[in-house]
């Protein structure tokens, strides 16, 4: 960042915290907010700060949201006795895109990852048990990423609710609609077989 000034190092510095953009990336965006108008750059601000004051977390799911409940919790539509638990809500989104899904959610904020010091207590998992309990959820759909932190956050979900009436069920792995078996790795290939289901 040699020879900006003092405010662009900053502006550098600052979007250079965001994730997946480095530095490089960073000088990019700053020197395009640098050709933008004032008035351009005024109403990103503004957004940002918009953002900041008004998303809050759905009382309910704990999907963002700009009131006490998201919109998915406010559609009466819902079939409110399925429960998806996602990780975080760009999952929810992509579940949502997909249009395969009429139920409600869970946001977790987060999987267990004793790495990084996220253990239990850090995740919306009481919030989850007492849904359970006071909404009549007939199924949970557990929709964690298929890795060792999305598959130990799965594990514990369901050894939490196991003495609750409810079906547990977990999203399937496997091979993508479209894909080449012999381009599949291994463990999707294996997961593939493990999930088989009848025809």
């Amino acid at each position: 960042m040699t020879g900006y000034a003092l405010p662009i190092k900053r502006l550098i510095a600052e979007l250079s915290r965001f994730p997946g953009i480095g530095e490089k990336t960073a000088t990019r965006l700053a020197t395009f907010i640098l050709r933008e108008t004032e008035e351009d750059a005024l109403r990103l601000a503004e957004s940002i700060a918009e953002v900041k004051r008004k998303i809050r977390l759905c009382n309910v799911c704990h999907n963002l949201a700009e009131g006490e409940l998201c919109d998915i919790c406010k559609d009466t539509s819902r079939h409110r006795d399925v429960i998806c638990v996602v990780e975080e809500p760009d999952t929810l989104i992509a579940i949502e895109e997909s249009g395969g899904f009429q139920g409600s959610y869970h946001v977790l904020h987060g999987v267990l990852s004793p790495l990084d010091g996220i253990g239990p207590e850090h995740l919306k998992l009481d919030q989850l048990v007492s849904r359970i309990k006071n909404e009549g959820v007939k199924e949970l759909i557990i929709a964690t990423n298929p890795n060792a932190q999305g598959e130990s956050t799965a594990i514990l979900i369901t050894r939490l609710v196991r003495e609750m009436e409810v079906k547990v069920t977990r999203i399937a792995c496997g091979v993508p609609l479209g894909g080449d078996l012999k381009y599949t790795d291994k463990m999707t290939l294996a997961k593939s077989l493990e999930f088989r289901r009848d025809m």
